[in-house]
Formats: structure tokens, C-alpha cells, sequence
């Protein structure tokens, strides 16, 4: 069932999207060769703590998974999405997937970045670069009255004219009460289809890229996913707001709810 939220609602996803835009730019901030993936989650959770809000990644899974360890998911290189942090050692030339989600009095939000690690190769900086600015086109579709296949087609259009590729098996969703309601938001398709966008409908956009070809697969630990070919990927997201005035993004880095331009 899809519901649509009121602004008293959207307040606490705000507040839930500023720790989580805090917790982004922190592990931002602590990325560089040497740093272990579980480093950067102890760095996720103490922000967590501080600010006595709750993980929605956390224990995420069950019955049908085994319950995910951690409260942001660490995907490096091929790593597509779900990466859990660990032991891992990141290096120079890594590109490393951050995803974060907190949850504030019943209220979810949940966002995320790909940062280079170090100086990175030419080709990595653009899989980034393309990635981001296809979330921002995404963003910038979703406009009351229209479709979430304009979002989709947003994404895929410019992905595949810069000759990356779209993650099909893995798609944007809801967001509220639970940190996956429905719709789902896929980041392919054609224009004027699907769901029509109407006004308090809360939704995370978050395309996901690769180099090579768009097929993954999941690792043993029944978490990770990863690219099939094992190129490179990158992953952005952001939780936002459907209103008259243009799509309100709950998640935004400067922790206040910003209005797409």
C-alpha cells in the first residue's frame, strides 16, 4: 500500500535525513588507504548514538536473510550494494559505496555516496561523476503530476548515452514508516508509465552504475552484491519529498530539506 505523508510526517524523515547526512559526510571525511570498512562503521554508529536515533540497517533481514551486522553498508569496487563492513583494508585507487539509514521516532530516512579512495583512475572518477549527476536528473523528474517512469527514463537515458550501465535487479523504493514501502522506483524505463506522483508521496532514488555490464550476482555471505563481471560500480541515493513546489530532498548534506532546483 502506498501512503502519502503529511509535513508533520516528513519533519521527523527530516530530522532522520540530517543524521544520515551526518553520518555520510563523517565517513566522507574518514576514507582515505589503510582505514578498515568496520572503522567507518563504528564512525556511522557513534553518530547514531549521539543523536539517540535508531539503525534501520542494522539487524535488517529476518526471517529470510541472515540479520545484516551493520548500520551502513560498505560496498568496494565491484561491490555493487549490501557490502557488509569488516576487516577489510581499503586502498588507493578504491572506489568505496557508503549507504546509511537512520530511523527517528518510528521515522526512516536513508541515502548514499561512492567516494574515491585516494587518487583513482580516470575512468573510476567519471563512473562517479555520471553516477551522481544521474541521480540529480532523477531527482529533478519527480514532479507531481507526473510518472515514475519519467524518473527511471531520466537515469537511463543519460547512463546509457555516456555508455555505463543500469543495475536492473536492484531498484529505488518507498520510504516511512518502513525503509522499504511501496512503490518501488526503478532507475530504467519508458516515460509517461507507471504510478502517477502525487503530492506528499515519499520515495529513495538511488541509481546504481556500472562499467561493464549491468547482470550481478550475490556473494556466499547472501548479502553482498556484486557486478557479474566485476567491473567497477557506484551507487547514489537520496530519500525525498514529493510537493507542489519540486521535489524536497529529507537527506540533503547540509541537513536541512532543500527543494531541487
Amino acid at each position: 500500500m502506498i501512503t502519502l505523508k503529511t509535513p508533520q510526517e516528513t519533519a521527523k524523515m527530516r530530522e532522520a535525513g540530517r543524521i544520515v547526512a551526518e553520518m555520510l559526510a563523517a565517513c566522507r571525511a574518514a576514507v582515505r588507504p589503510g582505514v578498515t570498512t568496520g572503522e567507518l562503521d563504528r564512525i556511522a554508529a557513534e553518530i547514531l548514538k549521539r543523536h539517540g536515533a535508531a539503525s534501520n540497517f542494522k539487524g535488517y533481514g529476518v526471517p529470510i536473510l541472515p540479520p545484516f551486522p551493520g548500520v551502513i553498508c560498505t560496498s568496494v569496487n565491484e561491490q555493487v550494494v549490501h557490502g557488509i563492513p569488516g576487516k577489510r583494508r581499503l586502498r588507493e585507487g578504491d572506489v568505496l559505496s557508503i549507504d546509511a539509514g537512520a530511523i527517528v521516532e518510528g521515522w526512516h530516512a536513508d541515502a548514499a555516496i561512492t567516494v574515491p579512495v585516494g587518487a583513482v583512475s580516470a575512468e573510476a572518477a567519471r563512473l562517479l561523476a555520471v553516477t551522481e549527476q544521474a541521480l540529480g536528473r532523477a531527482i529533478a523528474a519527480a514532479v507531481v503530476g507526473k510518472r515514475l517512469g519519467d524518473i527511471g527514463a531520466a537515469v537511463q537515458r543519460f547512463v546509457e548515452t555516456q555508455g555505463l550501465s543500469i543495475v536492473r535487479n536492484y531498484v529505488g523504493h518507498g520510504i516511512g514508516r518502513a525503509m522499504h514501502e511501496e512503490p518501488q522506483v526503478p532507475n530504467y524505463g519508458a516515460p509517461e508509465r507507471g504510478l502517477q506522483i502525487k503530492e506528499g508521496l515519499c520515495i529513495a532514488i538511488e541509481p546504481m552504475v556500472n562499467i561493464g555490464r549491468p547482470e550481478t550476482k550475490t556473494l556466499a555471505d547472501q548479502w553482498t552484491v556484486v557486478t557479474a563481471d566485476g567491473s567497477l560500480s557506484a551507487h547514489f541515493e537520496h530519500t525525498l519529498w514529493c510537493t507542489a513546489a519540486g521535489p524536497v530532498v529529507l537527506t540533503a548534506p547540509d541537513g536541512r530539506a532543500a527543494v531541487a532546483a
